[in-house]
C-alpha cells in the first residue's frame, strides 16, 4: 500500500481482502496441502553439484519436508533468468526495475533478453515437479486469463513454478506457432510429462494492464502461469502478494499428481488397456454349474413392435460382431430378451435369466471380500485412485458348455452368450475371484467386484502401485472405462465411510436424510413420522416415553398446536435415530432388508441388517425430493422408482448378495418379482427399472403402508431443497473433489438414471407422434378434455380408480392400469400413446393412407398408438373402403357343398362338352349315382345336335330327374330350356367361371381327354372311344363306396370281359363317398362356412374383362341352390357361386 500513495478506499479493500484469502490459503495447505505448483530444473554445472546434494524444490521443500523458512535464506538452485546472477532467486532480482532495451520489457538486463538470444536452458530441461492437487477452496482466485497468440488462455497462477505450460489444445487454436523441440520431463515421482516443445511469445494478462514477453512450453493439458510471466504481469504493488505465494508453496507437504498426466502416462505405457471396444480375460473363463435336479427352461421369443424391427436386428447383429453372442439352431435354455429404446434412437437388450436359469444354477460360492479387510488395505493411505473395468462381466469367456445355458430367444431365432452376461447370478462371485486373483500380491490394492481401489502412502508409492494394477490388467486381457477412473485423489467415500489420510470416519450422508428431516406439518406427516418410530420403538424401551407429546396430538378432538414439548420430542427421537441404539455398520454375514417408498412430493429409502434374533438396526437412511416430471408419475410409477432409487443408492451393499426388497404396493410384485419374466405390457419407466434390477439376487415382499413406517416417513418429511442433478442419487465410491460423478459399476449399467429413462421415454413419445398427422400439443389438449382420459389420467396418476368401474368405458383402461403412464401430458399404454375421441378417426385415415390390409394396419397401430377397440375400428374401415374391396383378393372359399346323394341310376346326370378333338365333339353325360358315363359324338354344339344327343340316352335309360350343365349357349337358350320343362327335367345350370358347381362332369372331360390321349394310334376314333369306355365302365371306382364298378351300380351287374376266366367274382358292399370327399375338399382348401341372403349388399366376380376379373357390387335377389344365387348388379342379373362372392 506505501508504494501506491494515491490508492482509493475501495483498492485498499480489495487489497485486503487478497491478503486474508491468501493467508487461509497458507494455513489450510500446511495443513492439507492443495496447491499447483511447477518447478523447472535447468542443467546445474559443476559449481552447483556440491549444494545439489541436499533437498532441492527451487524455493520450495520437498514432499516430505514442513520447513517454513523464508525463500531469501535458501540458496538458489541455479542462476537468475532475469541476470544471470546465482546468488539470489528470481523473485529477488535487482533488475526486475531494469527496462530492457531490446524487448522494451522491465523484468530483465538486456543481455538475459529472450527475444535476444533464446532460453539458453530450455534444452536442458531434465524435470518437472508437480506438486499440486484440486481445491475447491475459492479456485477461481488462482486463476489468471492470459492472451496468447490472440488467444484467451486461463491458466493457475502459480508463482512457485519457473515454467509457463499451455495444453496442446490451446497451441492448436494459437494456429500452432513453431515449436523448438525439447526433452521430455519427469514429475518428482517420476511420472512422464510430455513436452511438444516451446516457443517465445507476448502475452497480456487481464489481471494487469501490462504485458511482458517470454517462453512458453506445450503439454497435453497442463496449464500453468509460471514466476517469470508473473513477474512481468502483476504490478509492483502486489509484489507481496507474490512473496506469500512463494511461501505458501514452500510449506507444501503433500504432493500430488496432475490426473492428466497421469492418465498420459499410463495410456503410454499400457496402451492395449485404454483401447476402445471389449476386452477379453486370458487367464481363466467362466464356467456354470447347474443343480442336480435341473430341469431346462425354455421361454419362446416375444413379438417385436413392427418398427423396431430393423433396430433388434441391427443391435443383434452388433453383438455378433463383437463376437458377445453367436447364433445356434437347438437349446434345451432360452431365456426371455427385454428390448429397450434409449432416447438416442440406440437398442438395448436385456437377458432375463431370472425366467428359470438362476433358480437353476448353482451360486458361485466364492466370498465377496468383506469391508474390514477393504479398510485394512486403505488405512494409511494419503491418495487413492479407482479404476473401473468397461463392460466387466463380457470381458470374460463362457466355457462352452456353459454357453448352451445361456442361450436367448428372439424373433429371429436363439443366440448364445459366448460372455458372461449381466443377469446371471453367479456372475459376481465368478468376476470377484478373477479381479482377486489379478490383484493377488500387490500390496495397496483391493478390489469389490469390477471397482478397484488402489491406495499408496506418497505420490511416488501410488505411482508404483498404479504402474503394478495396469501391468496386471494388462496381463489378464482385461480393458478400463476410462471415463469412470478417477486417479490421486485425496479422500473417498466407500460402504458407509470416509477415507482419507488421517483414516476412515463414518460418512454423514448414512444420516442425512434423518438430520435434514423437518418436523412434521400436520397430522399425516406426524402420522407418517410416528410410523417410523413404531417400527424401530420395537428395539428401544424408552421411545414410548419419547414420543408422547406427539401422541397426544393425534387424539380426538385434540386442536392441531405444535409446542416445543413437540420440537423437543421431535428432536430427542431424531437423535435416537442417529445412535448406535438404532444403527449399525454393514456386515456381509447378516442378513439385509431394503425398503423404498414413495409420497406425493418424495421418495424415501432404508437398507437394515435383520438379525438372527429378528431385531433390525438401519444401515443407512436415503431420500430425496421428486422432480416436477417425476410428480406427475402414476403412483405405481412412483413406487417403482423408491425402489430403484433404494437399490441405486445402495448398491455397494446389494450387488452380488441376497437382499429382501420391500414395498407397500402389491402390483410392483409383478413387473420386479415375477419369474415369468417382466410383463410385456408394462409401462415404459417400470420396464426399464425392471431391467436395471435383473442383476441383483433379491426376494420382493408386501408389506402393509401401516407396517412401513420405516420408509414411508422418509418418503414424505423431506428437507425443503430441490434435486437439481442427477448425482445425488448415486453412492459406490466417488472422490469427493468431484463436483459430478457417475456410477462406478458398469456391471449395473446405471446409465439408465431417471433422468436418462426420462428422456429415452419423452423421446420414445416424440418418436410415436413423428409417425402421425399429429404434435403432441394437440394430444395433450384433447386429452385434457377428453371425458373418459380425464378419468383415466387422474386414476394412474394417484391409483385410485372409481369403486365401479366394469361395464363403464373405465373398464380396459383399469385392466390395463399396469401398463399405462403419463408422459408429458399424454396418456401412454407401454410405448404407445393414447388417442382421444376426437382423433381417432383422424389417425386412422393416416393408418390406411396406404391402403394396408386388415393385419398389416393392425400391426401398424400396435407399433405407436392404442385405444379401446382399436382392431374392431380397422376392421370396419377397411370393409367400407371401397378402393381396397375392388382389390381385394378372391376370399376364402365357401365349405364345399356336396350334391344330394341319389338313390337310385339316372336320377341326376351331369352334362358337358369336351372337344374339339381331331375336329370332333364329344358329350359327356356322367351319372351322379353309379359314375356310369356316356359320350356322345358330333360335329357341333348347337342346341339341336344337343338336344338330339340327349334324346338318345333318355330313350335308353328314360327322363332323368336333374341335369346339371354349365352356361353354354346350347344350354341357355330358350328352345333347350322348353325342352327339359316339356320333359319334366330340373335343369340346373352352375355359376359362371365356376366349374367346381358342375364338378363330376366336368372331372370327367378331363380324365377323357387324358384317356384318348393314351389309346393313340391304337385305332379309329370311335374304336379307341368303345375301348375308353369299356376299360372306363368295368374299372373299380373309388368315387363310390365298396369299390363297385359303374356297371355294378348302373346295370346291376359287372361287365362280363376275358379276365372273368380268371377271377372269381367276389361280393362288394355298396357305399358313398360324397362324405370323404367333402371333407378332403375342405381340409384340403382351407374352406370357411359362409351364409348369404336373398336382400344381402355383397361384392361379386366381374368377369366383363377374363384377364383380370375384378368385384362389383350387387344385391342378392334370388337364392337357386344351397350356395348359388342370382345377383342384380348396374341393371344386370347375374348367377353366381357363394365362393364368387364377398360381403
Amino acid at each position: 500500500m506505501e508504494a501506491k500513495h494515491d490508492m482509493t478506499l475501495r483498492e485498499a479493500g480489495q487489497m485486503c481482502v487478497q491478503y486474508r484469502k491468501l493467508q487461509e490459503d497458507s494455513q489450510m495447505i500446511q495443513t492439507a496441502g492443495v496447491v499447483k505448483a511447477i518447478k523447472h530444473h535447468p542443467k546445474r554445472s559443476a559449481q552447483f553439484k556440491k549444494s545439489s546434494s541436499g533437498p532441492q524444490a527451487g524455493g520450495r521443500g520437498t514432499s516430505g519436508s514442513t520447513s517454513t523458512t523464508s525463500v531469501t535464506k535458501k540458496k538458489p538452485p541455479g542462476p537468475c533468468w532475469n541476470c544471470g546472477d546465482a546468488t539470489h532467486f528470481n523473485a529477488d532480482c535487482p533488475s526486475k526495475q531494469n527496462k530492457c532495451r531490446t524487448c522494451g520489457v522491465t523484468g530483465h538486463k538486456d543481455g538475459h533478453c529472450e527475444q535476444r538470444k533464446g532460453r539458453p536452458q530450455a534444452k536442458s530441461v531434465k524435470q518437472i515437479a508437480i506438486n499440486w492437487t484440486d481445491t475447491t477452496h475459492d479456485a477461481e482466485r488462482n486463476y489468471a486469463t492470459v492472451v496468447i497468440q490472440g488467444v484467451e488462455v486461463r491458466l493457475q497462477a502459480d508463482n512457485g513454478s519457473d515454467a509457463t505450460i499451455i495444453s496442446h489444445e490451446d497451441w492448436k487454436k494459437m494456429r500452432k506457432p513453431t515449436l523448438t523441440p525439447c526433452p521430455d520431463a519427469k514429475a518428482v515421482n517420476g511420472t512422464p510429462l510430455r513436452l511438444y516443445g516451446f516457443f517465445h511469445t507476448k502475452f497480456h494478462c487481464t489481471l494487469s494492464p501490462r504485458g511482458g514477453a517470454g517462453t512458453c512450453y506445450v503439454s497435453d493439458a497442463v496449464r500453468v502461469m509460471g514466476r517469470s510471466w508473473l513477474n512481468q504481469a502483476v504490478p509492483e504493488h502486489l509484489q507481496g502478494l507474490k512473496l506469500i505465494c512463494a511461501s505458501i508453496t514452500q510449506s507444501t507437504t503433500v504432493p500430488a499428481v496432475d490426473s492428466t498426466s497421469t492418465i498420459a502416462a499410463l495410456k503410454s505405457q499400457f496402451p492395449n488397456v485404454f483401447l476402445p471396444g471389449l476386452g477379453r480375460c486370458t487367464k481363466t473363463k467362466a464356467v456354470l454349474q447347474l443343480k442336480p435336479d435341473a430341469t431346462p427352461a425354455f421361454r419362446r421369443s416375444r413379438p417385436v413392435p413392427h418398427a423396431a424391427i430393423a433396430d433388434v436386428e441391427a443391435e443383434l447383429d452388433r453383438l455378433v460382431d463383437k463376437g458377445v453372442l453367436s447364433g445356434t439352431n437347438y437349446s434345451d435354455w432360452a431365456a426371455l430378451v427385454v428390448v429397450v429404446k434409449k432416447s438416442d434412437g440406440r437398442i438395448r437388450l436385456c437377458a432375463d435369466y431370472s425366467t428359470g436359469l438362476n433358480d437353476s444354477l448353482h451360486l458361485h460360492q466364492y466370498p465377496l471380500p468383506i469391508p474390514e479387510d477393504i479398510f485394512s488395505t486403505l488405512n494409511g493411505g494419503r491418495f487413492f485412485s479407482q479404476i473401473d473395468f468397461s463392460e466387466a462381466y463380457l470381458q470374460i469367456e463362457m466355457e462352452e458348455e456353459s454357453k448352451k445355458l445361456l442361450t436367448i430367444a428372439t424373433h429371429r431365432g436363439l443366440y448364445n452368450f459366448n460372455r458372461l452376461p449381466f443377469g446371471v447370478k453367479s456372475a459376481p462371485g465368478i468376476f470377484q475371484q478373477v479381479v482377486d486373483t489379478m490383484l493377488a500380491g500387490i500390496e495397496g490394492a483391493t478390489a469389490y467386484l469390477d471397482d478397484i481401489i488402489i491406495v499408496g502412502k506418497d505420490a511416488a508409492d501410488h505411482w508404483k502401485n498404479l504402474q503394478q494394477v495396469f501391468e496386471r490388467i494388462a496381463e489378464f486381457g482385461f480393458r478400463v472405462n476410462l471415463e469412470k477412473c478417477n486417479f490421486f485423489r485425496t479422500e473417498i467415500q466407500y460402504l458407509g465411510f470416509i477415507i482419507d489420510a488421517q483414516g476412515r470416519r463414518p460418512d454423514p450422508a448414512k444420516i442425512a436424510s434423518i438430520v435434514a428431516m423437518p418436523s412434521p406439518m400436520d397430522v399425516s406427516t406426524l402420522r407418517s413420522f410416528l410410523g417410523m418410530l413404531s417400527y424401530y420403538g420395537n428395539f428401544v424401551d424408552k421411545m414410548r416415553r419419547i414420543r408422547a407429546p406427539l401422541d397426544a396430538l393425534l387424539k380426538k378432538d385434540t386442536v392441531w398446536k405444535w409446542t416445543p414439548a413437540c420440537q423437543r420430542a421431535v428432536d430427542r427421537a431424531k437423535e435416537v435415530l442417529q445412535s448406535d441404539l438404532l444403527l449399525t455398520h454393514y456386515d456381509p454375514t447378516i442378513d439385509l432388508v431394503v425398503a423404498g417408498d414413495a409420497s406425493n412430493y418424495g421418495i424415501g429409502a432404508v437398507i437394515l441388517h435383520r438379525f438372527p434374533d429378528g431385531s433390525e438396526k438401519a444401515i443407512a437412511h436415503a431420500s430425496r425430493s421428486l422432480t416436477a416430471a417425476e410428480r406427475n408419475y402414476a403412483q405405481i410409477e412412483k413406487e417403482g422408482l423408491a425402489l430403484v432409487f433404494a437399490i441405486k443408492k445402495f448398491h455397494k451393499y446389494l450387488h452380488g448378495r441376497r437382499f429382501l426388497l420391500q414395498t407397500d404396493h402389491k402390483p410392483l410384485l409383478a413387473i420386479f418379482g415375477s419369474h415369468k419374466g417382466i410383463p410385456v405390457y408394462t409401462a415404459n419407466r417400470l420396464q426399464r427399472w425392471a431391467t436395471m434390477l435383473l442383476g441383483y439376487d433379491f426376494a420382493i415382499e408386501y408389506q402393509k403402508t401401516t407396517d412401513f413406517g420405516q420408509a414411508d416417513a422418509l418418503s414424505r418429511l423431506i428437507a425443503a431443497h430441490p434435486r437439481t442433478t442427477t448425482t445425488e442419487d448415486v453412492v459406490v465410491a466417488t472422490s469427493r473433489v468431484m463436483t459430478s460423478y457417475k456410477a462406478l459399476d458398469s456391471t449395473t449399467d446405471f446409465s439408465d438414471d431417471d433422468d436418462s429413462i426420462e428422456m429415452d421415454v419423452c423421446a420414445i413419445l416424440q418418436d410415436q407422434i413423428r409417425h402421425l398427422p399429429l404434435r403432441v400439443k394437440q394430444i395433450q389438449e384433447e386429452t385434457a378434455v377428453d371425458v373418459v382420459l380425464k378419468v383415466v389420467t387422474q386414476a394412474v396418476k394417484t391409483d385410485r380408480w372409481p369403486i365401479s368401474v366394469r361395464g363403464s368405458p373405465l373398464w380396459t383402461f383399469h385392466n390395463r392400469r399396469a401398463g399405462l403412464s403419463i408422459v408429458d401430458d399424454c396418456l401412454m399404454f407401454a410405448d404407445r400413446v393414447v388417442i382421444p375421441e376426437k382423433l381417432q378417426k383422424h389417425v386412422l385415415r393416416q393408418l390406411h393412407a396406404g391402403h394396408p390390409g386388415t393385419v398389416r394396419m393392425k400391426m401398424l397401430a400396435r407399433s405407436h398408438v392404442y385405444w379401446p377397440n382399436i382392431d374392431t375400428n380397422i376392421d370396419q374401415l377397411v370393409k367400407s373402403c371401397t378402393n381396397c374391396a375392388s382389390a381385394a383378393k378372391s376370399p376364402l372359399k365357401a365349405p364345399l357343398q356336396s350334391w344330394p346323394k341319389p338313390t337310385q341310376p339316372w336320377e341326376r346326370i351331369h352334362a358337358d362338352y369336351a372337344g374339339p378333338l381331331n375336329g370332333r365333339w364329344y358329350l359327356v353325360v356322367v351319372d351322379a349315382f353309379s359314375k356310369w358315363v356316356e359320350i356322345l359324338e358330333s360335329t357341333s354344339i348347337t342346341t339341336d345336335v344337343t338336344i338330339n344327343s340327349l334324346n338318345k340316352l333318355f330313350t335308353s335309360f328314360g327322363m332323368p330327374r336333374t341335369l346339371i350343365t354349365d352356361n353354354g349357349t346350347q344350354f341357355t337358350s330358350h328352345r333347350f330350356i322348353d325342352f327339359c320343362h316339356q320333359n319334366g327335367i330340373d335343369h340346373v345350370r352352375s355359376p359362371p367361371f365356376h366349374p367346381q358347381s358342375n364338378g363330376q362332369a366336368e372331372r370327367f372331360v378331363d380324365t377323357f381327354k387324358r384317356g384318348i390321349a393314351k389309346f393313340q394310334g391304337e385305332g379309329t376314333p370311335a374304336e379307341t372311344l368303345q375301348k375308353f369306355l369299356f376299360a372306363y365302365h368295368s374299372t373299380p371306382s373309388t368315387a363310390v363306396q365298396g369299390g363297385k364298378t359303374p356297371a355294378e351300380l348302373f346295370l346291376g351287374q359287372p361287365l362280363r370281359m376275358t379276365l372273368d376266366l380268371l377271377n372269381p367274382k367276389k361280393e362288394r358292399q355298396q357305399g358313398s363317398k360324397d362324405t370323404a370327399m367333402e371333407s378332403q375338399y375342405n381340409r384340403h382348401h382351407g374352406v370357411r362356412r359362409r351364409h348369404f341372403a336373398v336382400g344381402d349388399l355383397v361384392y361379386a366376380r366381374d368377369y366383363s374383362t377374363l384377364a383380370k376379373p375384378g368385384w362389383t357390387p350387387g344385391r342378392i335377389v334370388k337364392r337357386t341352390g344351397r350356395v348359388t344365387f342370382v345377383i342384380e348388379a348396374d341393371g344386370t342379373s347375374l348367377t353366381r357361386h357363394a365362393n364368387q362372392l364377398r360381403l
